[in-house]
């Protein structure tokens, strides 16, 4: 299986004796995150998010199918991640690794275990017609900071689609088409984001938690705490790997910390959505059949 070219020793000594001197090789400080840009597509529930030179494309799609027997009154929600090869050269088609595995894992806790979404809401007869979303995530790029990156695409496609509308009369359910009816935006809770602390060891013994980590500071450190939190500071997932310890205090200023940086993110998600609706805002039906036009 292909790998990702490692740094050599001289880059490692040189990252981690910057580290120890409180300077990262980019010039950011130590819980800065690198540049975001966010932008949604023609369709409903298309977004792309990019961190840096990390890009992530998700895409929200559903249909009609039957619920699952033990959840007569939930809809359907499921996440499958891709990571091309275009994006890095450790990424195979076909062959999932252990980093796709893991995405997934963290995404699906973060978004459908916290109950973020109402699957309550695709809820169309109880028992035998439900809505099923399927959200699919598309890695273009890959520079560190997967899985920040990921929940960003996926939280603004959430909030970004619509499903379409629908009646029901007695037995008799009719899916209305885009044309017809305006489609209704999903159920969403609360918003919860990842953000992702780089484990490295200081001088005697001390603890530096660096976050959105790039790929070489991604070769270089410990281990890693993710950490899922949405505005209201409510903490919904913690997640360590790497053999490193990390002390509790440690992990004590990571949660605080989380809870400051995604409140920066909800409000960009926000203002970028409220852009996206401003520009498809053309006046509605009534602009139509308006008479008047520009001379």
């Amino acid at each position: 299986m292909p790998r990702e070219a490692e740094i050599s020793s001289n880059e490692r000594e040189f990252i981690q004796q910057a580290l120890h001197e409180g300077i990262r090789i980019d010039g950011r400080a130590f819980d800065e995150f690198r540049p975001l840009n966010l932008s949604f597509g023609d369709e409903y529930g298309v977004a792309d998010a990019q961190l840096g030179k990390t890009r992530v494309v998700a895409k929200i799609s559903s249909e009609v199918t039957i619920p699952f027997p033990d959840r007569k009154f939930d809809g359907v929600f499921t996440i499958t991640t891709e990571l091309s090869p275009i994006a890095s050269a450790s990424f195979e088609v076909g062959r999932p690794t252990e980093q796709e595995s893991l995405l997934s894992r963290l995404l699906e806790k973060a978004i459908r275990r916290s109950n973020a979404l109402d699957t309550e809401s695709l809820c169309i007869v109880a028992g035998s017609k439900c809505f099923a979303l399927r959200a699919d995530i598309h890695v273009l790029d890959f520079d560190g900071g997967l899985v920040d990156t990921c929940c960003v695409a996926l939280l603004a496609a959430l909030r970004h689609y619509k499903r379409p509308d629908v009646s029901v009369n007695g037995e008799d359910v009719k899916i209305w088409d885009v044309r017809e009816r305006e489609p209704v935006p999903l159920s969403i809770l609360h918003y919860p984001f990842c953000v992702t602390f780089s484990h490295f060891r200081g001088v005697e013994g001390s603890e530096l938690m660096l976050i959105d980590a790039n790929a070489a500071e991604e070769q270089c450190r410990e281990g890693e705490v993710v950490m899922t939190v949405n505005k209201y500071g409510e903490l919904c997932q913690i997640a360590k790997y790497g053999g490193a310890t990390v002390d509790a205090m440690a992990l004590l200023n990571c949660a605080r910390l989380a809870a400051e940086k995604v409140k920066v993110l909800d409000r960009f998600v926000t203002t970028k959505f409220d852009q996206d609706a401003k520009k498809r805002d053309i006046g509605g039906l009534m602009a139509e059949l308006k008479a008047e036009n520009e001379r």
